[in-house]
Parts: structure tokens; C-alpha cells; sequence
């Protein structure tokens, strides 16, 4: 007996190890969970992850199927209870099948936002691709474990294409959406009512400017607001609003590259703000760049960053669609499309988070002084 009592000790004392030397390993500090939402599935790729909070726990919502595109791919859900330690298995809770007995199209793009003391809110889009697709939305009154019928968003509008919505202080919910078939722009559609009406703002960019979809609101406060986007320009675009977002200044380019691959940011409640993306200037003059690594970097104003995680850096595959919130209890959670084989989820501290400064566009290397 007390020769497997010290075989127990030592394997937790390895244990612990492991995980204190995982916070001394450069760009991981603050990372407490990095987890698969799920191991197996009905369906071989996934894509375009999304997150909340309920009062019942986690959830998390992405696309799957046979590969982006066809019609059998659908809007799956899992969710992770609160106190649990493990997600549920996949459940599809929307798709493109036709009622009047057309061909199945494909689903996009899910977008999840809990009203607060209120519905949680799945919107999706359906078509065969993102030029010609309808907006969606269905409603959870349980935390995700059943769902409203679909319901049709009001014609031309598409709900928050990728990154959540964002409810400010004079009451309006603003969508952050954009369309790709006449140019890529990029437009808001606001909501005061969690979604009973809509009106549209913009677009704020026109064909012969900068092209920007998929855009993430960060709060500066006192209806200063920030959109940072993917676009085909090498860089991440941003613009500025002064106004709770009815009007917006240009895009422009901000030092941050882009790969044209999608981002999202969160402004947290100490006022600091994340953006999770791929750190990653294209080669030469290349407008498309790898989907590795996955980078975290932390502001204060919206435009100085500083380097804070490494979500992955292999080199194989793609790490990329990234979703991020912080929730009540000061944690952040981010998830994102893994290889397009799995789903990632990973659980960071912002306290423990160790900051380099971006200078010249460059990640700082781990030699670097952390501030």
C-alpha cells in the first residue's frame, strides 16, 4: 500500500510539473485549458467557430460536413455545463434542408449571443455560397439544449457574419456584418430590440476603396467604437466611430498583417482589448498567407499591440477562424477551427498574460523583454 501511495504522489507531482513548466514556455503564460471541444464526429471538417455564455455554462457552435460548400454541411452545437469538465457530443440544430423539396444547400458561419436575462441567439446563414446566402436565426430559452423553429432575418440582412454582436450603452445590439458579392464591404446591422427590428448601417467602404469583410467591434466607451477586418490587403483594417456607430471614418490599413483569414476581438472589463488572428504577412506580394500560426496580442487604445500568446504554431495544417469572449468570471475563452478536423477551446487568465511590444510588424522573438 505504501509503495502505490508513493507511485500516486510522484504522477501527480509529474502532473504538476508539467503544468508549471507550461507557464514558463514563451507566449503560453495564462493559458489554463487548451482542449478539443470534441474527439469524434458524424461529419470530417469543420470550420467557423463561435462562443457564449449562459447561465447554464458554455457554448459553442461551428459548421461541419463533408467540406465547405457542400450541402450536407449543417450548424452544430455543443455545450460545456457549468462545473463540468467536458463538452457534449455534437448535436446539428440547423441546416439547408428546403421545405418545398429543392436540393439541400449549405449552412455558414454561425454566430451565437446570449440577450442577457433573456434568449440565446444562434444566427446562421444559408446558401450556396457567402455572394448568395440568406441570413437565419433560431432562439434557446435552456442554455442550448433545444431550439427555436429557424426563422428568416428581414430581406438583405445576414445578422453578424462571423464575430458576435456587441450591445452598447445607449441600448442598440450592433451586428459587425459585410458582403462579398460586389466587392468586399463591410456594413452593421443594429438591432434595439434583440432582434424584433433592424436597420442597416452602411456600407461604410465602397468597391474602389479598401476591401474588408468580417469585421469585430472593440468599446472604447462613450459611443467611441473601433471595427478591425480581414482584408485583401496584407494588413488587418481598421476604422473608427464616435458616434455608437451610425458613422465611421475610412479604412485603413493598421500595423497588424493579415493573411486574409478572419480575426475576432474582445475589449475586456478592465478596458484592455484582445485580437486573436494570424499573425502572418503573406509572402511577397502575395495577398494570401498560411493560416499558422494562431497569435494573441493585447492593446490598451486600439492601436499600440503587444504580443501576449501562441495559440499554435505548427506548420501543419491551418489554426484560423478564432472566436473570443470574456466571461462573468474575468476569463476568456477562445475557440477556433483546428486543421478543419476538430474544434479547439482554450481557456486563458488575461491577469497572467506576459506582453512584448509589435514594433515593424514583427512578433517579438521569446528573447524579447517582457513588459
Amino acid at each position: 500500500m505504501r509503495t502505490i501511495k508513493w507511485v500516486a504522489l510522484a504522477a501527480l507531482w509529474c502532473v504538476g510539473m508539467q503544468r508549471a513548466g507550461a507557464q514558463d514556455v514563451p507566449y503560453k503564460q495564462g493559458i489554463l485549458v487548451d482542449e478539443f471541444i470534441y474527439e469524434t464526429a458524424p461529419f470530417p471538417s469543420c470550420h467557423s467557430a463561435t462562443i457564449a455564455e449562459t447561465n447554464d455554462g458554455l457554448v459553442a457552435a461551428w459548421f461541419g460536413g463533408t467540406k465547405e460548400r457542400n450541402p450536407d454541411v449543417g450548424i452544430w452545437v455543443s455545450r460545456k455545463p457549468t462545473g463540468g469538465d467536458q463538452w457534449t457530443v455534437p448535436v446539428e440544430v440547423a441546416n439547408g434542408v428546403q421545405a418545398d423539396g429543392s436540393p439541400r444547400l449549405p449552412s455558414w458561419n454561425p454566430v451565437l449571443y446570449q440577450v442577457p436575462d433573456g434568449e440565446l441567439q444562434l444566427y446562421y446563414k444559408i446558401g450556396p455560397k457567402p455572394s448568395d446566402w440568406e441570413g437565419f436565426v433560431r432562439t434557446s430559452d435552456d442554455g442550448g439544449v433545444t431550439w427555436s423553429e429557424q426563422k428568416a432575418l428581414p430581406e438583405g440582412f445576414y445578422g453578424p457574419v462571423k464575430n458576435k454582436p456587441v450591445l452598447l450603452e445607449n441600448g442598440d445590439l450592433i451586428a459587425p456584418s459585410s458582403t462579398e458579392g460586389d466587392g468586399w464591404k463591410v456594413h452593421f446591422e443594429v438591432t434595439p430590440d434583440f432582434g424584433k427590428t433592424w436597420k442597416k448601417i452602411g456600407p461604410i467602404n465602397k468597391k474602389e476603396d479598401y476591401d474588408a469583410i468580417q469585421p469585430a467591434i472593440l468599446n472604447h466607451g462613450n459611443g467611441t467604437l473601433q471595427l478591425l477586418a480581414r482584408s485583401r490587403h496584407r494588413a488587418v483594417l481598421d476604422a473608427w466611430s464616435d458616434d455608437y456607430g451610425k458613422t465611421w471614418s475610412p479604412l485603413e490599413k493598421t500595423s497588424l498583417p493579415n493573411n486574409n483569414s478572419g480575426l475576432d476581438a474582445v475589449t475586456l472589463q478592465d478596458g484592455r482589448h484582445l485580437l486573436v488572428y494570424n499573425h502572418v504577412l503573406p509572402p511577397g506580394d502575395k495577398i494570401k498567407g498560411p493560416r499558422t500560426p494562431l497569435h494573441l496580442s493585447v492593446s490598451e487604445d486600439g492601436k499600440k499591440w503587444y504580443a501576449a500568446l501562441i495559440l499554435e504554431d505548427s506548420p501543419i495544417s491551418q489554426y484560423s477562424y478564432p472566436s473570443i469572449i470574456q466571461t462573468s468570471d474575468g476569463m476568456v475563452h477562445v475557440v477556433y477551427t483546428w486543421r478543419r478536423e476538430r474544434i479547439k477551446h482554450v481557456k486563458i487568465d488575461p491577469s497572467q498574460l506576459k506582453l512584448v511590444e509589435i514594433k515593424d510588424e514583427t512578433w517579438p522573438t521569446a528573447s524579447s523583454k517582457s513588459e
